[in-house]
């Protein structure tokens, strides 16, 4: 059975894109492709790591790649889902939407 999608608020999000920075942190080739996606370096991680915005900034990454979803994904023991989900409860997204 797979894993069930959550209700997410805005805690909730913030966690997941905290368990998103760890599992980027575990891997350097996805942690270098992070520092250059962002522009940050690694004081700017530690520092600006409870920042909504920047935890934003981190699921943006996450959502580049289906590999990365997936890793995250599963490291959290969530649906793929979760991710775009947690992803709109933080600060700074854009919805590129056509009707």
């Amino acid at each position: 059975m797979p894993p069930k999608i959550p209700k997410l608020g805005r805690e909730g999000a913030e966690t997941l894109a905290l368990h998103a920075v760890s599992v980027i942190v575990a891997d350097d080739e996805l942690l270098a492709q992070f520092m250059s996606f962002t522009g940050s370096g690694a004081d700017e991680l530690r520092t600006r790591i409870t920042d909504p915005d920047f935890l934003g900034a981190v699921l943006d990454f996450v959502l580049e790649s289906d590999i990365t979803v997936e890793k995250v994904a599963q490291a959290a023991g969530v649906a793929l889902e979760t991710i775009l989900i947690a992803r709109s409860q933080l600060p700074g997204m854009q919805v590129d939407w056509t009707p």
